[in-house]
């Protein structure tokens, strides 16, 4: 039987790059092995799906060698954590150890502005950074993928609540131009790369949406799949990042999500790449599309109307 396909990550939501990637790759007949963090319903779904299931721990190195071992090509991705770089050289040395020949790695695409000089304000980015460098000292067959903004981490999450409410995105953005990335469609890279990694090995690939525009932009695009008038209102960034803060979200997180916030506007997500198309013989689905799939996250229902 053919070596298992390693996918981390794999109990992810629905929609979540790495389950995903799993259910891709099932479908395509591969042996796929899932890890997840908790046995679950979640783990449960996959092994109904026909994925090998297994327990682990990115900072554990006993139950990385039991996640690693046998597989020959795997896919490392992780959530927003102060744990990151630990966790990516945790699973890099454990790797080494077991002779993966491919190790297809989510990054970010701020990588690409950083340097030993320059970094950003995120302490994310710069734990990021910094697993890439670690990967590529490994020695490693590494491939890097490095999406723009996922479109469901700020626009389906951040952004149903005002728009429900009053019409308005509301996010920190002021004019600066931005390129959101459905992880449907990162997830389709992945998978592919996965697939057929050897003609990949040492590259780096940048993730795009099919168009980098300002807010303004893309509160038309919700207006079109939403059938009624939506309007973007820029915010500063400090009382968003205190309203985040009283939600419950992680210091490190809402650190990071202000630091993006700064960075968009300064325009630096102002970025545009074909890979998904190259890689996988199709765009990726527009900002339009995906609140339109939504549609019913972002609108108030009758009964809400009425009460």
């Amino acid at each position: 039987m053919a070596n298992p396909i390693l996918v981390t990550g794999a109990a992810g939501r629905v929609g979540a790059v790495g389950r995903t990637v799993t259910e891709l790759l099932l479908k395509q007949g591969k042996a796929v092995r899932a890890m997840v963090r908790n046995e679950d319903e979640r783990a449960q779904a996959l092994r109904d799906m026909g994925a090998e299931v297994v327990v682990g721990n990115l900072l554990d190195l006993d139950s990385m060698h039991r996640v690693i071992a046998g597989c020959e090509t795997m896919y490392f991705g992780m959530s927003i954590s102060d744990a990151y770089l630990a966790a990516t050289v945790n699973t890099a040395a454990v790797a080494k150890h077991h002779g993966v020949k491919a190790f297809i790695n989510m990054s970010q695409m701020t990588v690409s502005q950083m340097s030993i000089t320059e970094t950003t304000p995120s302490p994310q980015h710069k734990l990021q950074w910094l697993s890439e460098q670690a990967l590529n000292w490994s020695g490693l067959p590494v491939v890097h993928v490095r999406p723009t903004v996922f479109l469901e981490g700020f626009f389906l999450t951040l952004t149903p609540d005002s728009v429900r409410e009053s019409n308005q995105i509301r996010l920190p953005f002021g004019e600066g131009k931005t390129s959101p990335v459905p992880a449907e469609d990162v997830a389709r890279v992945i998978a592919a790369l996965l697939a057929n990694p050897q003609p990949h090995i040492g590259k780096i690939y940048h993730l795009t949406g099919p168009q980098s525009e300002n807010m303004h932009f893309f509160a038309q695009e919700y207006s079109k799949a939403l059938g009624r008038t939506i309007t973007f209102q820029d915010i500063p960034v400090e009382p968003w990042r205190d309203e985040l803060l009283k939600r419950g979200l992680p210091v490190h997180l809402v650190n990071h999500l202000a630091a993006m916030g700064d960075l968009h506007r300064a325009g630096r997500f102002d970025r545009m790449s074909d890979d998904v198309l190259t890689l996988t013989g199709q765009g990726p689905l527009s900002v339009q599309e995906v609140v339109r799939k939504n549609a019913a996250t972002f609108t108030a229902s009758a009964k809400a109307k009425e009460a």
